[in-house]
């Protein structure tokens, strides 16, 4: 996932010896405080949380030479209020730093949730390593993974940071290296470089991977929002943001993360009659059909179900582009553009990536880096794609299409006969692709993002649905617990809204698979009580993973 921070305009407060910064999120100027009846706005609640930040400071490590920015705000029904903070520290972003407030309707302080708690202070933010040297090392990770690619157009572009999340706080260079494969396609990884030694902390994949009307190829004929433009149809929908689906013309770009040297195109896709698409591969539009058709059913998911008003909640549409690359195996969401990107696959392995499952993983990927941030390494990074798996699947649910039975499969849609398997992922039991894990372990850190997620995506079908055999929608599922137990599922509902919760209000970039069972229980608490039935049914989904 490409990320690119926000810099919004703010007014800074100096406040117990702290500068802290005040977006201004709906407004040049902050509304005046709720009244006692009145459900606080967002505005009210960044002054709110500037007010108990001042007073609260010292107890979350704040100091004169950091900084914060207010990222997200959450307003609940009942008033209390959530709002999600980054730090800088002496204005180099801080990796961990981020943290949320908790209020209560009428602004006092309630709580706070810390991505990491110890102090933060460095004798100084002069690196001994080089940049150049930590762009030399980036290149050279991105090649050790890529062995036998012909690697071109390799950039590596380094920026300073402060990693609080591994350990104890220290100078580090954050690397974003791209470039493009022998077919053009792009690859990225970012690493973490310790600034004073030059070892290597940390290193991950950037692109996270699942990998009228209109005849899709996978969705049958599905209802589409577009724009008439003089005698023809764009395929935008000015009702979801307006979101548009174009034509990336097999091209790819080296936008990756926050380097972009060029673009490939998005040419919106137009078409005479409003009807768009004949359901197969011949049609370039077919595939665009399937696209929007994801966008729409994703936005509509998060709308229904969460209040949510697009990705980053603020109605903004996102856009697609299709038919990207050659034989692309992937498809992925980019912070840079706002935007889904989708390859055709290779034919052998995998088809088309435009699946609604699919669609709904990736642009929750938006969603995550919009609010908790999780980090895309270790155990934050299996979260990570867990969160996308479960609200890709619950967004297959929600759009209830007979062309395309909602299951707890990742990605069967896509896949094709040479990749030996029915789909990418399966969530009751994880283990069946081979290579995912079903419970937790010590080496869970250490595994790859997309086979730890095994771990969150088995918690929650069986958080949903119950351990077991049975049917649903026509495909057999089982899903046996690691240690033996029998559990009750509460409903797909329950777990999603469970698990929104649990991600906007109380989850942090360094969150891990302990902090996440934490967080769980704190949002079935929220929303159900404690002690309930849903509060004990995810307390018995994380033991029968083996997170306790």
């Amino acid at each position: 996932m490409r990320r690119i921070r926000s810099h919004i305009r703010g007014v800074r407060l100096a406040t117990a010896g702290v500068a802290v910064t005040v977006a201004a999120l709906l407004a040049t100027a902050l509304s005046p405080a709720a009244g006692a009846d009145e459900t606080p706005s967002r505005a009210d609640a960044v002054e709110n949380a500037a007010s108990a930040l001042a007073d609260v400071a010292g107890s979350l490590g704040l100091t004169a030479a950091q900084d914060t920015r207010v990222r997200d705000v959450i307003v609940d029904a009942d008033g209390t209020q959530h709002v999600r903070y980054d730090r800088t520290y002496r204005q180099l972003p801080v990796l961990g730093g981020d943290f949320v407030l908790h209020l209560a309707k009428d602004g006092t302080y309630r709580g706070a949730s810390r991505a990491a708690a110890g102090a933060l202070s460095l004798k100084s933010v002069t690196p001994k390593v080089s940049a150049p040297k930590a762009a030399d090392l980036a290149a050279s990770a991105l090649r050790a993974v890529n062995l036998g690619e012909t690697l071109k157009r390799l950039t590596s572009r380094p920026e300073l940071v402060v990693d609080a999340l591994h350990g104890a706080p220290k100078l580090a260079w954050q690397t974003d290296a791209v470039a493009q494969d022998g077919r053009g396609n792009p690859v990225a990884r970012t690493v973490l470089t310790d600034a004073g030694s030059g070892a290597q902390i940390d290193a991950w994949d950037s692109i996270e991977t699942a990998s009228g009307d209109g005849k899709s190829l996978y969705a049958g004929t599905v209802p589409l929002q577009t724009t008439a433009s003089g005698s023809t149809y764009q395929l935008k929908d000015a009702t979801r943001g307006g979101t548009y689906t174009g034509d990336a013309a097999n091209k790819t770009d080296l936008c990756i993360l926050t380097i972009c040297l060029n673009r490939a195109p998005a040419t919106v896709f137009t078409d005479a009659d409003n009807h768009w698409g004949t359901g197969t591969t011949a049609d370039r539009s077919s595939a665009a059909v399937d696209a929007q058709y994801g966008t729409d059913a994703t936005w509509d998911y998060y709308r229904d179900m969460h209040g949510r008003n697009g990705i980053a909640g603020d109605g903004k549409g996102s856009f697609n582009r299709v038919h990207y690359g050659n034989d692309y195996n992937n498809a992925f969401w980019d912070d840079t553009c706002f935007c889904m990107t989708y390859g055709d696959g290779d034919g052998t392995l995998l088809g088309p990536l435009v699946s609604l499952d699919v669609a709904g993983h990736e642009m929750s990927h938006g969603v995550t880096s919009k609010t908790a941030a999780l980090t895309y390494s270790g155990e934050s990074g299996g979260l990570n794609e867990a969160t996308s798996d479960v609200f890709g699947t619950l967004v297959e649910f929600h759009a209830g299409n007979a062309s395309d039975p909602a299951d707890y499969m990742i990605g069967e849609k896509v896949v094709r006969s040479g990749l030996g398997r029915s789909a990418l992922r399966y969530m009751d039991k994880p283990s069946r692709d081979g290579v995912s894990v079903d419970c937790w372990s010590t080496t869970t850190a250490d595994l790859d993002v997309h086979y730890s997620s095994g771990i969150g995506n088995h918690f929650a079908y069986l958080l949903a649905e119950g351990s077991g055999k049975k049917t649903i929608n026509g495909v057999a599922h089982d899903s046996p617990t690691c240690n033996g137990s029998s559990v009750t599922g509460i409903g797909r509902d329950k777990l999603g809204k469970i698990w929104y919760r649990a991600l906007t209000v109380y989850m942090t970039s360094s969150t891990n698979y302990a902090a996440a069972r934490t967080a769980t229980l704190n949002a079935a608490k929220d929303l159900y009580g404690a002690g309930g039935t849903e509060y004990d049914a995810v307390a018995a989904a994380w033991n029968a993973v083996d997170v306790r």
